[in-house]
């Protein structure tokens, strides 16, 4: 997995992106006590059972993997 170049940035316009499709949908409320990476796994786990993005594996689910699958999904955002 080659990270991206400004993929932290990437991260954050996704998690934006992110919270506001799934409270559109309104399926969840995020609280602000929600940590990011309980945000970016929901966010991934809402997009892959909507079929915007692919799944990864089950057994490489993880945090970066998590995060790099998101920033390129924000990247392709307008």
């Amino acid at each position: 997995m080659k990270k991206l170049k400004n993929e932290k940035a990437l991260v954050k316009k996704a998690m934006q992106i992110g919270v506001a499709y799934a409270e559109e949908r309104g399926v969840v409320e995020f609280e602000a006590t929600d940590s990011a990476s309980e945000k970016l796994l929901y966010i991934y786990r809402l997009l892959v059972h909507d079929g915007v993005i692919q799944p990864l594996p089950e057994d490489q689910v993880s945090q970066p993997a998590i995060q790099h699958k998101l920033a390129i999904w924000a990247s392709k955002q307008k």
